[in-house]
């Protein structure tokens, strides 16, 4: 979407900060714990993830009692 802005001039690249760059993230605050189920690594909340907990679970179908695990170890 940024990068749209600027390709209409309705942006300027020099203007494009941090605080630009964070309003248009879609999930606002930083999670405290990050769950990645299988064996891709996400590249979605890059920006927000930056101090939160990554939890990799090595498994094909994530139940309530993974979930579960995930808090506890956590």
């Amino acid at each position: 979407e940024i990068a749209k802005l600027v390709e209409d001039g309705r942006l300027d690249v020099e203007d494009v900060d941090e605080k630009i760059f964070e309003r248009f993230l879609k999930v606002k605050s930083s999670p405290d714990l990050i769950i990645n189920v299988g064996d891709e690594i996400p590249e979605f909340l890059i920006w927000q993830s930056i101090y939160s907990e990554l939890y990799f679970a090595d498994i094909s179908q994530f139940r309530y009692v993974d979930f579960l695990r995930c808090l506890r170890d956590y």
